[in-house]
Protein backbone atom coordinates (compact mmCIF):
# COMPACT_ATOMS: atom_id res chain seq x y z
CA UNK A 1 0.00 0.00 0.00
CA UNK A 2 1.06 4.05 -0.31
CA UNK A 3 1.45 6.06 2.64
CA UNK A 4 2.76 9.24 3.85
CA UNK A 5 5.26 8.65 6.56
CA UNK A 6 8.53 10.14 8.74
CA UNK A 7 11.29 8.32 10.31
CA UNK A 8 13.02 11.12 12.00
CA UNK A 9 11.43 14.54 13.64
CA UNK A 10 11.47 18.24 11.64
CA UNK A 11 9.68 19.95 8.93
CA UNK A 12 7.48 18.79 6.21
CA UNK A 13 10.62 17.46 4.18
CA UNK A 14 10.44 14.70 6.38
CA UNK A 15 7.14 13.27 5.08
CA UNK A 16 7.67 11.21 2.44
CA UNK A 17 4.91 9.02 -0.04
CA UNK A 18 5.82 5.54 0.10
CA UNK A 19 5.40 2.00 -0.68
CA UNK A 20 5.05 0.12 2.44
CA UNK A 21 3.93 -3.16 3.64
CA UNK A 22 0.05 -3.65 4.07
CA UNK A 23 -0.85 -4.87 7.57
CA UNK A 24 -2.04 -7.74 8.30
CA UNK A 25 -4.98 -8.39 10.62
CA UNK A 26 -4.47 -10.53 14.34
CA UNK A 27 -7.34 -12.78 15.14
CA UNK A 28 -9.42 -10.13 16.49
CA UNK A 29 -8.62 -6.91 14.23
CA UNK A 30 -9.67 -5.91 10.83
CA UNK A 31 -8.27 -3.87 8.48
CA UNK A 32 -9.70 -0.87 6.87
CA UNK A 33 -9.20 0.82 3.03
CA UNK A 34 -8.93 4.20 4.28
CA UNK A 35 -11.84 6.45 2.83
CA UNK A 36 -10.75 9.59 4.72
CA UNK A 37 -8.59 11.04 7.35
CA UNK A 38 -8.73 14.14 9.33
CA UNK A 39 -5.60 16.09 10.26
CA UNK A 40 -5.13 16.76 13.94
CA UNK A 41 -2.68 19.39 15.28
CA UNK A 42 -0.92 16.65 16.98
CA UNK A 43 -0.27 15.44 13.59
CA UNK A 44 2.20 18.88 13.18
CA UNK A 45 3.11 18.50 16.83
CA UNK A 46 4.59 15.37 16.66
CA UNK A 47 6.05 15.35 13.08
CA UNK A 48 8.27 18.42 14.38
CA UNK A 49 9.06 16.94 17.71
CA UNK A 50 8.13 19.97 19.84
CA UNK A 51 6.44 17.19 21.70
CA UNK A 52 5.28 13.11 21.72
CA UNK A 53 3.24 11.02 23.17
CA UNK A 54 4.48 8.16 25.77
CA UNK A 55 4.88 5.29 23.55
CA UNK A 56 5.02 7.17 19.93
CA UNK A 57 7.42 5.13 18.11
CA UNK A 58 9.48 6.38 14.73
CA UNK A 59 8.76 5.57 11.64
CA UNK A 60 4.92 6.63 12.02
CA UNK A 61 2.04 6.94 9.86
CA UNK A 62 -0.11 9.56 11.32
CA UNK A 63 -3.89 10.46 10.89
CA UNK A 64 -5.78 9.58 14.06
CA UNK A 65 -9.45 10.03 12.52
CA UNK A 66 -10.32 7.40 10.21
CA UNK A 67 -13.08 6.13 7.87
CA UNK A 68 -13.14 3.55 5.64
CA UNK A 69 -14.65 0.29 4.48
CA UNK A 70 -13.43 -2.99 5.92
CA UNK A 71 -10.93 -5.09 2.98
CA UNK A 72 -9.97 -8.02 5.62
CA UNK A 73 -11.41 -9.63 8.90
CA UNK A 74 -9.35 -11.71 11.33
CA UNK A 75 -10.24 -15.29 11.89
CA UNK A 76 -11.95 -14.77 15.76
CA UNK A 77 -13.72 -11.53 14.52
CA UNK A 78 -17.59 -11.33 15.05
CA UNK A 79 -20.54 -8.93 13.93
CA UNK A 80 -17.85 -6.96 11.34
CA UNK A 81 -17.80 -8.04 7.97
CA UNK A 82 -15.45 -7.65 5.13
CA UNK A 83 -17.42 -4.10 2.79
CA UNK A 84 -18.87 -2.93 6.09
CA UNK A 85 -18.63 1.29 5.85
CA UNK A 86 -17.06 2.15 9.39
CA UNK A 87 -15.91 4.94 11.34
CA UNK A 88 -12.77 4.11 14.03
CA UNK A 89 -12.51 4.88 17.87
CA UNK A 90 -8.52 5.25 17.92
CA UNK A 91 -8.33 4.94 21.19
CA UNK A 92 -6.82 1.61 22.00
CA UNK A 93 -8.23 1.21 25.74
CA UNK A 94 -10.49 -1.77 26.18
CA UNK A 95 -8.96 -3.46 23.59
CA UNK A 96 -9.06 -7.53 23.35
CA UNK A 97 -5.19 -8.94 24.15
CA UNK A 98 -5.55 -11.24 21.48
CA UNK A 99 -5.40 -8.06 18.74
CA UNK A 100 -2.35 -7.06 17.61
CA UNK A 101 -2.95 -3.67 19.56
CA UNK A 102 -4.11 -5.33 22.79
CA UNK A 103 -1.94 -3.88 25.61
CA UNK A 104 -1.87 -0.53 25.12
CA UNK A 105 -5.07 0.21 27.18
CA UNK A 106 -3.54 2.22 30.16
CA UNK A 107 -5.88 5.89 29.95
CA UNK A 108 -3.43 7.35 32.62
CA UNK A 109 -0.03 6.16 31.41
CA UNK A 110 1.00 4.49 27.59
CA UNK A 111 -2.53 5.19 26.42
CA UNK A 112 -1.77 3.24 22.51
CA UNK A 113 -3.68 6.00 19.83
CA UNK A 114 -4.07 4.88 16.28
CA UNK A 115 -2.52 7.55 14.63
CA UNK A 116 -0.75 9.03 17.42
CA UNK A 117 1.38 5.89 18.64
CA UNK A 118 0.52 3.22 16.53
CA UNK A 119 -0.04 3.34 12.49
CA UNK A 120 -2.52 5.42 11.44
CA UNK A 121 -4.79 6.64 8.82
CA UNK A 122 -2.47 8.29 6.54
CA UNK A 123 -2.21 5.67 4.01
CA UNK A 124 -4.70 3.48 1.84
CA UNK A 125 -5.01 0.99 4.39
CA UNK A 126 -5.29 0.76 8.53
CA UNK A 127 -5.13 -1.90 10.52
CA UNK A 128 -7.84 -1.59 13.95
CA UNK A 129 -9.15 -4.02 16.73
CA UNK A 130 -12.54 -4.84 15.51
CA UNK A 131 -14.25 -3.71 18.57
CA UNK A 132 -13.08 -0.39 17.59
CA UNK A 133 -14.94 0.25 14.62
CA UNK A 134 -18.93 1.25 14.31
CA UNK A 135 -20.81 1.32 11.59
CA UNK A 136 -21.37 4.25 9.42
CA UNK A 137 -25.04 4.73 8.35
CA UNK A 138 -26.11 5.28 4.68
CA UNK A 139 -26.99 8.56 5.06
CA UNK A 140 -23.21 9.56 6.73
CA UNK A 141 -20.73 10.18 3.96
CA UNK A 142 -17.38 8.62 5.17
CA UNK A 143 -15.97 11.96 4.69
CA UNK A 144 -18.35 13.66 7.39
CA UNK A 145 -18.00 10.43 10.09
CA UNK A 146 -13.35 10.87 9.09
CA UNK A 147 -13.42 13.57 12.09
CA UNK A 148 -15.74 12.39 14.58
CA UNK A 149 -13.65 11.11 17.06
CA UNK A 150 -11.59 13.66 17.85
CA UNK A 151 -14.11 16.46 17.55
CA UNK A 152 -16.69 14.78 18.74
CA UNK A 153 -15.98 12.58 21.66
CA UNK A 154 -13.44 14.40 22.84
CA UNK A 155 -15.82 17.46 22.96
CA UNK A 156 -18.41 15.86 24.65
CA UNK A 157 -16.64 14.09 27.32
CA UNK A 158 -14.83 17.38 28.35
CA UNK A 159 -18.32 19.41 28.22
CA UNK A 160 -20.59 16.98 30.26
CA UNK A 161 -18.50 13.88 31.51
CA UNK A 162 -15.62 16.52 33.03
CA UNK A 163 -17.44 19.84 33.07
CA UNK A 164 -20.90 18.84 34.07
CA UNK A 165 -22.58 21.38 31.53
CA UNK A 166 -26.39 21.38 32.40
CA UNK A 167 -29.12 23.40 30.21
CA UNK A 168 -29.00 27.10 30.95
CA UNK A 169 -25.26 27.30 31.43
CA UNK A 170 -23.06 29.47 29.75
CA UNK A 171 -19.67 28.35 28.36
CA UNK A 172 -17.04 30.34 26.56
CA UNK A 173 -15.67 27.68 24.20
CA UNK A 174 -12.00 29.45 22.50
CA UNK A 175 -10.94 28.48 18.52
CA UNK A 176 -14.01 28.05 17.03
CA UNK A 177 -12.74 27.13 13.86
CA UNK A 178 -11.00 24.23 15.29
CA UNK A 179 -12.53 20.67 14.63
CA UNK A 180 -12.84 19.85 18.63
CA UNK A 181 -14.74 23.19 18.88
CA UNK A 182 -17.32 23.36 15.41
CA UNK A 183 -18.36 19.87 17.47
CA UNK A 184 -18.25 21.55 21.39
CA UNK A 185 -20.40 24.58 19.81
CA UNK A 186 -23.30 22.22 18.63
CA UNK A 187 -23.07 19.50 20.82
CA UNK A 188 -23.78 22.66 23.48
CA UNK A 189 -26.14 24.33 22.06
CA UNK A 190 -27.52 20.48 21.63
CA UNK A 191 -28.18 20.43 25.27
CA UNK A 192 -29.67 23.60 25.90
CA UNK A 193 -26.68 25.80 27.09
CA UNK A 194 -25.73 29.44 25.87
CA UNK A 195 -22.77 29.30 23.99
CA UNK A 196 -20.33 32.01 23.81
CA UNK A 197 -17.20 31.30 21.17
CA UNK A 198 -14.15 33.19 20.26
CA UNK A 199 -11.94 32.78 17.26
CA UNK A 200 -8.93 34.69 15.47
CA UNK A 201 -10.90 36.24 12.80
CA UNK A 202 -14.61 37.99 12.23
CA UNK A 203 -15.21 35.70 9.47
CA UNK A 204 -14.70 32.66 11.51
CA UNK A 205 -16.98 34.21 14.22
CA UNK A 206 -19.41 34.40 11.59
CA UNK A 207 -19.26 30.86 10.64
CA UNK A 208 -19.45 29.94 14.71
CA UNK A 209 -22.78 32.03 14.89
CA UNK A 210 -23.82 29.80 12.17
CA UNK A 211 -23.45 26.64 14.38
CA UNK A 212 -25.26 27.88 16.95
CA UNK A 213 -23.20 30.17 18.64
CA UNK A 214 -25.06 32.85 20.57
CA UNK A 215 -22.54 35.61 21.12
CA UNK A 216 -18.75 35.36 18.90
CA UNK A 217 -15.96 37.51 20.12
CA UNK A 218 -12.92 38.15 17.68
CA UNK A 219 -10.21 37.22 20.79
CA UNK A 220 -7.12 39.05 18.92
CA UNK A 221 -8.86 42.52 19.13
CA UNK A 222 -11.57 41.94 21.96
CA UNK A 223 -11.84 42.17 25.76
CA UNK A 224 -12.34 38.57 26.76
CA UNK A 225 -13.45 38.97 30.06
CA UNK A 226 -15.29 42.54 29.67
CA UNK A 227 -17.48 40.84 27.20
CA UNK A 228 -18.27 37.58 28.39
CA UNK A 229 -19.37 39.82 31.88
CA UNK A 230 -20.93 42.21 29.30
CA UNK A 231 -23.07 39.63 28.04
CA UNK A 232 -23.65 37.92 31.05
CA UNK A 233 -25.11 40.68 32.63
CA UNK A 234 -21.83 40.91 34.83
CA UNK A 235 -22.33 37.16 36.49
CA UNK A 236 -19.21 35.52 34.39
CA UNK A 237 -19.67 32.26 32.43
CA UNK A 238 -20.28 29.43 34.35
CA UNK A 239 -17.94 27.26 31.87
CA UNK A 240 -14.94 28.02 29.92
CA UNK A 241 -14.08 25.24 27.23
CA UNK A 242 -10.29 25.75 26.75
CA UNK A 243 -7.67 24.06 24.13
CA UNK A 244 -5.54 27.15 23.49
CA UNK A 245 -3.75 26.83 26.49
CA UNK A 246 -1.44 30.01 26.75
CA UNK A 247 -2.62 32.44 25.32
CA UNK A 248 -6.38 32.51 26.72
CA UNK A 249 -5.44 31.53 30.40
CA UNK A 250 -5.77 34.47 32.17
CA UNK A 251 -8.69 36.30 30.41
CA UNK A 252 -10.69 33.12 30.63
CA UNK A 253 -10.06 32.44 34.26
CA UNK A 254 -11.42 36.67 34.80
CA UNK A 255 -14.37 35.54 32.58
CA UNK A 256 -15.92 32.73 34.79
CA UNK A 257 -18.39 33.72 37.37
CA UNK A 258 -18.76 32.15 41.19
CA UNK A 259 -18.40 28.54 41.39
CA UNK A 260 -17.89 28.25 37.76
CA UNK A 261 -14.99 25.74 35.71
CA UNK A 262 -12.65 25.94 33.34
CA UNK A 263 -12.16 23.04 31.58
CA UNK A 264 -8.76 22.41 29.69
CA UNK A 265 -8.08 19.88 26.99
CA UNK A 266 -5.50 20.99 24.98
CA UNK A 267 -2.56 23.65 24.79
CA UNK A 268 -2.07 24.59 21.46
CA UNK A 269 -0.60 28.19 22.27
CA UNK A 270 1.86 26.81 25.00
CA UNK A 271 1.96 24.15 27.60
CA UNK A 272 2.52 27.28 30.24
CA UNK A 273 0.07 29.08 31.97
CA UNK A 274 -0.21 31.46 34.83
CA UNK A 275 -2.99 32.09 36.97
CA UNK A 276 -3.15 35.80 37.60
CA UNK A 277 -4.75 35.86 40.82
CA UNK A 278 -4.88 32.88 43.53
CA UNK A 279 -7.01 35.55 45.59
CA UNK A 280 -10.13 35.51 42.67
CA UNK A 281 -9.42 31.63 42.26
CA UNK A 282 -10.24 30.50 45.54
CA UNK A 283 -12.38 33.60 46.72
CA UNK A 284 -15.07 32.97 43.67
CA UNK A 285 -14.98 28.95 44.50
CA UNK A 286 -13.52 28.43 40.49
CA UNK A 287 -12.67 24.96 39.52
CA UNK A 288 -9.46 24.01 37.42
CA UNK A 289 -10.58 20.71 35.76
CA UNK A 290 -7.97 18.98 33.15
CA UNK A 291 -9.85 16.85 30.39
CA UNK A 292 -8.89 13.29 30.50
CA UNK A 293 -8.86 10.63 28.14
CA UNK A 294 -12.68 9.61 27.33
CA UNK A 295 -13.07 5.79 28.20
CA UNK A 296 -14.49 3.36 25.75
CA UNK A 297 -17.88 3.09 26.90
CA UNK A 298 -18.14 6.80 25.71
CA UNK A 299 -17.64 6.66 22.18
CA UNK A 300 -20.79 4.65 21.12
CA UNK A 301 -23.27 6.99 22.69
CA UNK A 302 -21.89 10.11 21.74
CA UNK A 303 -21.58 8.26 17.79
CA UNK A 304 -25.27 7.34 18.18
CA UNK A 305 -26.70 10.53 18.87
CA UNK A 306 -24.47 11.87 15.98
CA UNK A 307 -25.84 9.55 13.58
CA UNK A 308 -29.74 10.59 14.57
CA UNK A 309 -28.52 13.93 12.51
CA UNK A 310 -28.55 16.94 15.19
CA UNK A 311 -25.24 17.98 14.05
CA UNK A 312 -23.19 19.36 11.10
CA UNK A 313 -18.94 18.69 10.42
CA UNK A 314 -17.48 21.32 8.22
CA UNK A 315 -15.10 19.79 5.94
CA UNK A 316 -12.82 22.87 4.83
CA UNK A 317 -10.68 21.49 2.19
CA UNK A 318 -9.78 17.75 1.05
CA UNK A 319 -6.25 16.99 -0.30
CA UNK A 320 -5.18 13.67 -1.54
CA UNK A 321 -2.94 11.46 0.58
CA UNK A 322 0.78 11.95 -1.32
CA UNK A 323 -0.20 15.95 -0.75
CA UNK A 324 -0.07 15.25 3.28
CA UNK A 325 2.72 17.62 3.75
CA UNK A 326 0.44 20.80 1.83
CA UNK A 327 -2.39 19.48 3.98
CA UNK A 328 -0.42 20.14 7.08
CA UNK A 329 1.68 23.31 5.84
CA UNK A 330 -2.23 24.99 5.64
CA UNK A 331 -3.25 23.70 8.92
CA UNK A 332 0.08 25.83 10.54
CA UNK A 333 -1.55 28.84 8.66
CA UNK A 334 -4.85 29.03 11.08
CA UNK A 335 -6.43 29.84 8.04
CA UNK A 336 -9.52 27.59 7.65
CA UNK A 337 -12.68 26.55 9.24
CA UNK A 338 -13.39 23.07 10.28
CA UNK A 339 -11.76 20.05 9.40
CA UNK A 340 -8.85 19.05 6.73
CA UNK A 341 -9.16 15.95 5.17
CA UNK A 342 -6.83 13.53 3.29
CA UNK A 343 -8.31 10.49 1.01
CA UNK A 344 -5.90 7.84 -0.71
Amino acid sequence: MKATLYRECGGLEVLKYEEVPDPEPGPVDVVIDVAATALNRLDVVQRNGWFNLPGFRLPHIAGMDVSGIVSAVGSEVDGVSVGDRVVVDPSLAGVDDRSKLGGMGDLFGELGIIGATVDGGYAEKCLVPASHVHPVPDHITLEQAAPFATCFVTASHALFDVGKLEAGETVMIHAAGSGLSMAAIQLAKHAGAIVLATAGTDAKCDRARTLGADHALNNRSGDITGWAREVTQGAGVDMVLDHVGTALFGPSLFAIGLHGRLVTCGNSSGDEATIPSVGYLFHSGISILGSDPYRPDEFGPVWDDFCAGHYDVVIDSVYPLEAAAAAQAKMVTNDFFGKILLKP
